[in-house]
């Protein structure tokens, strides 16, 4: 499948590229080669380079062969009558092909078909199937999928189909809830207009400058992929027209809405036309959604592709119980031992996919963070990296991962365990896409236990435990890749030299092939141990309830929930969201720590009541803090988080009982 081509730069990015350290160490062994390349000792070394390689060639060539046979060998004894009886045979073939893509039965212009089969797509997901039609006769659709089943060409290939090249003004408006979603949905539109000419797709969104994309709206798009924030400012700006609208498709509607973009998306309907054609995709339905769909789109035709797991079924699921102290060693751990492609390791806040992706480098993995506050040009550079190979690990939170999609992820890292059932859907949409296999991890602290059952029980997937890789594992695999770089490094083209000091070295001091080798992988070491130590992980506690924590909040003794804190240093905030919301102290945490930027480290004890919940959050929090949370939403609603002035503060002696983890006079 072809994608166009980002022009951003980054080729020499110093984050990007892979850390020399102890703690990944197969990448010593180019020098140590030539030193003991002409030891008698390595003449048992095989050669096996290009073995593979030779196999798919003798392959290759069965298969050219046969398909010169019938050109190959025209006999002039055949008579007429059988070669025209074999006429009909060799047309017959042609005929199956036909509906080999299926894109030919779904009333698309033969264009279209043919910059299908052209980009790669052979056969049309079910939502594809279903919605094609539909849009394709004129019908405004709702369209209810999960992430990863190919939503964008169900309204792309419609849209092309039925824009005109001739006119140069906006015909269709996508709009998408982040930018990573725009840009994504974009290149798909493009590599499918890249067959067709004439046809021009324009992304507009936040953090890009204004210059280029109004350069590109006055060249005259046809196709318009825009965040609503800057849909707005172009629209106030009266540099985007959309009064000839024809085609109007919102994408991922649910996650637009969730992130507070409700009353940006009702003013840009407002500007649009009343004749245009709408199709609004979802993989949820909320009563927000079906009041747009009521009010802004005509009688449309609700297509819901309904599967027995709402996360796709060719994707490994697996799970860790691991303490959270715990956590870098075992990503460490499984790095060392896990084939991959390319991974994204998602984690709570923005703060720690620095953090994380710094930690990984340190170890020799070729990471990179990417999250809101990075530059919108340094993440397509990120990005870019990671799709053409130059980097493998990305650290990211949920928002700047949003949409991303790039054929070489194979693995998705739960580092940390989703807000919501949601975002995990979303996160380990992000592998095993189009038909692609992938695998998911998710890491399941003893708090979280709770949830990785609500992810279970909701997605309808049974994740299956694993166990951490051993010492010895992890061990084994460094000798392969020890032994591996060797054999990459044979033709290095300085062999010719170093083994020539090695030899003199050699003959100098009397000493053998093998010390020397030894003593160059010491060296190229730097002191560090090129085995891991074997220091088992403590396993976590898992067999614990947690109904016990909820008892300790509620009906007294105990030490509820955070750890005690003195009174000096904390204060309480009161939240209008509680047991009504099925609240778990984890969404709350996660909630507060990613909009706030906090740390776990800045809770205290949480207490859940029904109609809401108190927290122990840091004295003389910073009001930006406070600024940043007042939008901040936890199933839906919002937390309106205020200091609470209905309970004294905990005390250590003095007048009181303590009752249900909380001071009463």
């Amino acid at each position: 499948m072809s994608n166009s081509e980002n022009a951003t730069g980054g080729e020499n990015e110093p984050d990007m590229n892979v850390s020399e350290n102890q703690e990944n160490p197969q990448d010593v062994a180019a020098e140590i080669v030539e030193a003991v390349a002409e030891d008698t000792r390595d003449a048992g070394v095989s050669d096996q380079t290009g073995a593979a390689d030779a196999v798919a060639i003798e392959e290759n060539n069965d298969v050219l062969k046969l398909s010169d046979e019938p050109s190959a060998e025209p006999t002039a004894d055949n008579t007429p009558e059988p070669a025209a009886e074999k006429a009909p045979e060799q047309e017959e073939p042609a005929k199956r092909e036909e509906p080999e893509n299926g894109f030919e039965k779904l009333d698309l212009p033969d264009a279209v078909v043919e910059a299908v089969k052209r980009v790669g797509f052979e056969q049309p997901s079910p939502i594809q199937a279903q919605t094609i039609p539909l849009l394709m006769q004129g019908r405004d659709v709702v369209g209810l999928a999960q992430t990863g089943t190919g939503k964008t060409a169900a309204f792309a290939l419609p849209v092309l189909s039925q824009i005109d090249p001739d006119k140069r003004y906006p015909q269709a408006l996508v709009l998408a809830p982040t930018r990573e979603l725009a840009l994504q949905v974009s290149d798909s539109f493009q590599s499918f207009a890249d067959h067709l000419g004439g046809v021009h797709i324009l992304p507009i969104y936040g953090g890009q400058a204004y210059g280029i994309q109004l350069s590109g709206l006055r060249r005259g798009a046809q196709v318009i992929v825009g965040t609503p924030g800057r849909v707005i400012d172009h629209l106030e700006k009266g540099s985007l027209d959309i009064s000839n609208l024809r085609f109007l498709v919102l994408d991922e509607a649910d996650e637009m809405l969730n992130m507070g973009f409700q009353e940006d998306v009702e003013r840009i309907l407002e500007d649009t036309p009343e004749t245009k054609q709408v199709a609004l995709f979802s993989a949820t339905m909320p009563n927000a959604i079906r009041r747009i769909s009521r009010d802004y789109l005509n009688n449309p035709e609700e297509v819901t592709v309904k599967s027995e797991t709402r996360t796709n079924t060719n994707i490994t699921q697996r799970y860790l119980f691991t303490a959270h102290r715990n956590k870098l060693d075992a990503i460490t751990r499984i790095l060392e031992v896990t084939e991959f492609e390319a991974m994204i390791v998602f984690v709570r806040t923005k703060s720690e996919t620095e953090e994380i992706a710094e930690k990984l480098r340190a170890r020799g993995f070729s990471a990179a963070a990417i999250n809101g506050d990075i530059a919108q040009q340094q993440r397509e550079r990120t990005v870019d990296q990671l799709r053409d190979g130059r980097l493998d690990i990305l650290v990211a939170t949920d928002v700047a991962a949003r949409g991303l999609d790039v054929e070489r992820i194979s693995h998705v890292l739960n580092y940390d365990i989703p807000n919501d059932t949601e975002s995990y859907v979303h996160r380990i949409g992000r592998t095993g896409r189009a038909g692609r296999t992938g695998e998911a991890i998710l890491f399941v602290t003893p708090r979280e236990r709770r949830m990785l059952r609500s992810i279970e029980r909701v997605t309808n997937a049974r994740l299956e435990e694993m166990d951490l890789p051993s010492v010895d594992e992890v061990n084994e695999k460094r000798k392969e890749k020890f032994a591996q770089s060797i054999t990459n490094s044979m033709d290095n083209k300085q062999a010719d030299f170093f083994r020539t000091l090695v030899r003199k070295y050699s003959e100098d001091n009397n000493a053998a092939m093998d010390d020397i080798a030894a003593a160059l992988a010491v060296m190229l070491q730097g002191g560090k141990n090129f085995l891991m130590e074997d220091k088992p992980l403590p396993k976590p506690k898992r067999d614990r309830d947690r109904r016990d924590d909820r008892k300790r909040d509620f009906k007294g003794g105990g030490k509820g929930r955070g750890p005690k804190r003195p009174d000096g240093d904390f204060e309480t905030y009161r939240l209008d969201v509680g047991k009504r919301q099925n609240l778990r102290p984890g969404a709350i945490v996660g909630a507060i720590a990613n909009e706030g930027g906090l740390s776990a480290k800045d809770f205290g004890r949480i207490t859940i009541a029904v109609g809401h919940t108190l927290v122990d959050l840091p004295k003389n929090l910073d009001p930006a803090v406070l600024d940043r949370l007042k939008d901040t939403r936890i199933s839906g609603q919002l937390i309106k988080i205020q200091k609470d002035t209905g309970r004294p503060p905990r005390r250590d002696h003095g007048g009181g009982r303590k009752r249900g983890g909380r001071w009463r006079d």
